[in-house]
């Protein structure tokens, strides 16, 4: 399908079935034809992390009908709800709330918290939570965007 160096290139499913590591070489194969050939692949998949790794433009169709058509992150932004703030504190605290989040988890001095994207910034939130408390290790972790495209479809977000 390459010999001729075509402009575009369809893929129906190219990772299903592979091992982590074949998995990763088509992926890297897939991204060098499309950065150094200039070759447009369009994807077809329901592995999800090849469209997390591998796409900037998603098309989301439902028994034939176009849903959605824009960019992975403006996807996430729009329906990835809640985003995640992954503390370790450096000491104990009886009370870990902080304005704008809510604590999801708590276990061996990590806290997980979940906040808005439309509420309140990352940053907002680390200022908030390191003027009360002394903080080791934090992590800031995005909607996945499996969870997202499960979302959309459940709650019908795009009907």
């Amino acid at each position: 399908a390459l010999m001729h160096d075509p402009p575009l290139l369809f893929l129906d499913e190219p990772t299903i079935g592979l091992d982590v590591v074949a998995k990763e070489r088509i992926r890297q194969f897939i991204m060098h034809i499309n950065r150094e050939r200039g070759t447009t692949v369009i994807l077809t998949t329901h592995d999800l992390a090849d469209v997390e790794k591998l796409c900037r433009r998603v098309m989301i169709i439902d028994r034939g009908r176009l849903l959605f058509d824009g960019q992975l992150e403006t996807l996430r932004t729009r329906f990835g709800g809640k985003r995640e703030l992954v503390v370790d504190m450096a000491e104990a605290y009886d009370a870990v709330e902080v304005e704008g989040a809510t604590v999801v988890a708590r276990e061996n001095g990590r806290v997980t918290y979940q906040f808005e994207r439309e509420t309140i910034t990352a940053s907002t939130l680390i200022g908030r939570l390191s003027a009360r408390y002394r903080i080791r290790d934090l992590e800031v972790r995005e909607p996945d965007i499996e969870g997202t495209v499960r979302r959309i479809y459940e709650e019908r977000l795009l009907a």
